[in-house]
């Protein structure tokens, strides 16, 4: 019997969709937040300050800082942006939609380091501020996998997918353009901002799946 190459292609497919569709992801609500340079940080903070550790957060290497900084723009203030640490080579402060409206700004979505020619502000420390050009930006919906956790589904770095999230809330809703990132830096999880959040109906914890 002639065996359609088509149709094991599809066969393919379809097991393959079915497989990860089964995979448990946490879901991670990314609150906005900063992430500063060692020289920025300074400024905000003063020269003989460091990051103060408050706790550990998912993606490993990485915990929520004592320190916050407010947001300017030409409409108004973020107050109290969490620190994200360790730092970075290029200051970075992720806001959702609503939060860039509030003050008047229009960041573009990027994938996070992605900042340039993105949108500026004034960024207000205890110690001092600073203007900076670019950096605000709203962040890409992603999904962090291990190389373990890519390789068993047959999952690429950079590959786009769908994730379904909210399923039993009564808002189920399947986020499009998520984009895959692999890492043996990286936890299983699903990251949305607030906005994206509250749409789906989901929390922090609560269980997606790739559709």
């Amino acid at each position: 019997m002639t065996v359609n190459p088509l149709a094991e292609d599809l066969s393919r497919e379809i097991a393959k969709r079915m497989k990860r569709s089964k995979l448990d992801i946490p879901a991670g609500v990314s609150v906005k937040h900063c992430h500063l340079t060692k020289e920025h940080f300074k400024i905000l903070f003063g020269a003989a300050a460091e990051p103060k550790r408050v706790k550990d957060i998912k993606q490993p290497g990485f915990y929520a800082a004592e320190e916050m900084i407010d947001v300017q723009g030409p409409k108004g203030v973020l107050k109290k942006i969490r620190l994200v640490a360790p730092y970075r080579d290029h200051t970075q402060i992720e806001i959702a939609v609503s939060d860039a409206m509030a003050i008047g700004i229009k960041p573009p979505v990027r994938e996070s380091g992605d900042v340039k020619g993105s949108a500026g502000a004034v960024l207000i420390g205890p110690a001092g501020k600073i203007e900076i050009k670019e950096g605000v930006i709203i962040a890409q919906r992603h999904l962090h996998f291990s190389p373990s956790e890519a390789k068993s589904l047959g999952i690429a770095s950079g590959e786009v997918v769908r994730v379904r999230a909210g399923a039993g809330q009564g808002r189920s809703t399947v986020f499009e353009d998520v984009v895959v990132r692999v890492s043996d830096k990286y936890s299983l999880e699903f990251h949305v901002d607030t906005d994206e959040a509250n749409a789906a109906g989901i929390k922090t914890g609560d269980i997606v799946h790739i559709a």
